[in-house]
């Protein structure tokens, strides 16, 4: 088989431009763009979106003669690398051949290129020597003219496409600027309602994996048929090898388990993937009612999304090696929601096995302490029986949707029956996860002894100093008193704020707006009582028991954006500032780390700091998935020339492991440093002491 043909770039892509369906393509079958071949995907990303013009990328191919490596190159709508191009992107292409040899077993002499070969020395150095014309075999320097930098704008337009053969079937994908990108993969069969999903069983299939599927039905629409994943990798192995497989990031969104997608472009992997060398994938699970009603008596015993998410993972796992990923070493990472999912996962007696690490961003919990016995965070750590989690939902949503027959057997064929938006959008809907004793069988997560119920991964646990914020309300007139501010940020009773004044341990700072500096109080009772609290005694007993070998947590010191239901103001502006100042005092929202673990900071840069500390931050979270442990090394920094990073991580130090009362943890920014857990008396005095979990059976 000629290269030109092994390679043909799906047959320029004329079905996608011809408007067929996204799904499933019919007609003649591409070659395979790695048959005879890996692909390697090398873009120095210092994930500043706006000096991506000044950047260029390449695709490196196995060795070969530099006259096959010529029609290698055409074949993706390519060319060999010319001299000129890496003298004008010298540093790239330096540190990106010496990060290439340094994560290969057997560094190679030397890259052909147009008209030469191009070498790089232990120093970094480039040299360019002519082509001996002998039919040397060297691996191959393609250009990758893609200049689509981020999502949604990326797309395939005819000329960067590449198929690859998984699951028995060929996908057709593309590449932007950064990375492959495999979008709208089926991973299961169309989902029955308040059914199981099954893994997707199609086959001889041609699928046009170059857009998002549905994302599942919300309020903001979608559909039930919605079981799609999106993956995006740095690396194609060639067809039937397993060789150079790269750590697979499984992102699961938040949203209240009633919102939100896989395709959300603020946690797109395509950075990620160029940065830091790994491989991304992220879901849809079904939601809302569809995804988590439970009817005692039935065969509704909910966790439908929670099962889709493990589905999910043993797609991965049979497949994500043709995608370039290693399927031993899997990290899952959820956040709010997601993040509740992963606590979920990580007690799931399916679920456990099918990964190597898992990182908790802002899970929610606690709540049932004192004044705040209904508080919305309790149920994603504690989990509701069926009867519990019908009792709060299920007659509400059969009377709301007319379901209201005699028998409960002609209630759920009505239910099955009710249009799905509709059954979404009503004012009650079931988001619990309950006790159905096949995939939640335990009321919480068991960090509490080494009974075999918790999957004994290394974990990341951490918070935003204020994701309570979020969970608070201002009150829309001015309060009179601090007591009365508490009552509305917190919606307690008068008898309870008193309480909270009365300890001493949160204390009013007057900035002279009484009605902001109650909600200061407020937002920091609501961070202790439903995020920081119970996730530092989680981290704590699951260090001090050994249920997982090793635990990390943060707290975000640097954020942007994120959930803002009360317009709480950002970062004030300043001279110098006009995108505020993120050196003063500011709310660091619910869901505003996101940008910076994903590396996607697509805001104005506020200072050199902003993009200093996505780099470090995000290295940090990848390390984790490479590695089960958060340090890089500074040999691998020095290599892929991330200095400010190295500097960050030398002048941080090691972020250690927890290892008793005062952590430590990790307070990120740039620098990051290193400290104690944060309010622990407070944690107390809520009635989640950081030995909350210990001595529990």
């Amino acid at each position: 088989m000629s290269w030109v043909r092994a390679l043909l770039p799906l047959a320029a892509l004329s079905f996608i431009t011809h408007g067929y369906p996204h799904h499933s393509v019919r007609g003649g079958i591409p070659a395979l763009s790695n048959a005879d071949s890996s692909l390697t995907f090398v873009y120095q990303n210092n994930l500043n979106a706006s000096d991506d013009n000044n950047h260029v990328g390449a695709i490196v191919l196995d060795a070969m003669t530099a006259e096959n490596g010529a029609a290698a190159c055409e074949s993706l709508s390519e060319a060999l690398i010319t001299q000129t191009t890496l003298q004008n992107y010298s540093s790239d292409f330096s540190f990106a051949l010496s990060y290439l040899s340094y994560s290969s077993a057997t560094p190679n002499k030397g890259y052909h290129i147009a008209n030469g070969v191009v070498q790089v020395s232990a120093g970094g150095q480039l040299s360019v020597s002519a082509s001996s014309g002998d039919g040397t075999q060297l691996p191959v320097l393609c250009t990758q003219s893609d200049t689509d930098s981020k999502p949604p704008n990326s797309t395939a337009n005819g000329s960067n496409g590449v198929s690859i053969a998984a699951a028995g079937n060929i996908y057709l994908g593309y590449r932007n600027k950064k990375s492959f990108r495999f979008l709208g993969i089926r991973y299961a069969e169309t989902p029955q309602r308040f059914e199981y999903s099954q893994i997707y069983s199609g086959s001889g299939e041609t699928v046009n994996a170059t857009g998002y599927g549905e994302q599942c039905i919300q309020g903001s629409g979608g559909s039930e048929d919605c079981l799609f994943l999106n993956i995006q990798t740095p690396y194609i192995p060639k067809a039937g090898s397993t060789t150079g497989l790269r750590p697979v990031l499984f992102w699961i969104h938040g949203g209240g388990f009633t919102g939100g997608t896989g395709a959300d472009a603020g946690t797109d992997g395509g950075n990620l993937a160029a940065r830091e060398d790994i491989v991304v994938v992220g879901i849809n699970y079904r939601l809302s009612t569809l995804g988590f009603l439970a009817i005692p008596g039935t065969d509704i015993k909910g966790n439908f999304g929670i099962g889709d998410q493990i589905v999910a993972l043993q797609w991965t796992i049979r497949n994500i090696a043709n995608f370039g990923g290693d399927p031993a070493r899997i990290t899952i990472m959820g956040e709010s929601a997601g993040a509740g999912s992963v606590r979920t996962l990580l007690g799931s007696p399916p679920a456990i096995n099918l990964f190597q690490g898992a990182i908790a961003m802002s899970n929610l919990g606690g709540g049932q302490t004192l004044g705040l016995d209904s508080n919305y965070g309790t149920t994603y750590s504690s989990y509701y029986t069926i009867n519990e989690s019908y009792t709060v939902a299920g007659p509400q949503i059969l009377n709301a949707s007319n379901c209201t027959q005699t028998y409960l057997t002609d209630q759920i064929a009505c239910l099955k029956e009710v249009n799905a938006t509709d059954l979404v959008s009503l004012s009650t809907v079931a988001r619990y996860v309950v006790q159905d004793g096949t995939i939640v069988n335990t009321p919480q997560l068991n960090v509490f002894n080494q009974n075999g119920s918790t999957a004994h991964v290394p974990v990341i646990f951490g918070v935003t100093e204020n994701d309570g914020a979020s969970f608070s309300t201002i009150s829309t007139t001015p309060v009179r008193n601090l007591t009365e501010g508490l009552m509305t940020g917190l919606s307690i009773n008068e008898s309870y704020a008193e309480a909270i004044i009365d300890s001493g341990l949160f204390p009013l700072y007057s900035t002279g707006n009484l009605t902001f500096d109650s909600f200061n109080v407020s937002q920091r009772v609501a961070t202790d009582t439903t995020f920081r609290c119970i996730d530092q005694a989680t981290v704590y007993a699951g260090a001090t028991t050994g249920v997982f070998p090793a635990t990390y947590y943060y707290q975000f010191e640097r954020t942007i954006n994120g959930y803002n239901p009360e317009n709480v103001p950002g970062a004030p502006v300043t001279p110098g500032y006009p995108y505020g100042n993120p050196n003063l005092p500011y709310f660091k929202l619910h869901g505003s780390d996101l940008d910076w673990a994903f590396g996607n900071f697509y805001n104005p840069l506020r200072d050199a700091n902003d993009l200093y500390s996505v780099q470090l931050v995000s290295g940090y979270f990848a390390e984790f998935v490479k590695s089960g442990q958060p340090n890089p090394d500074p040999e691998y920094l020095r290599v892929r020339g991330y200095q400010k990073t190295l500097n960050g991580v030398q002048e941080a130090g090691t972020w250690e492991k927890v290892a008793n009362e005062d952590g430590p943890i990790m307070f990120l920014d740039y620098p990051a440093k290193s400290g104690g857990f944060v309010d622990v008396e407070q944690c107390s005095w809520l009635n989640y002491s950081i030995g909350y979990y210990l001595g529990q059976t």
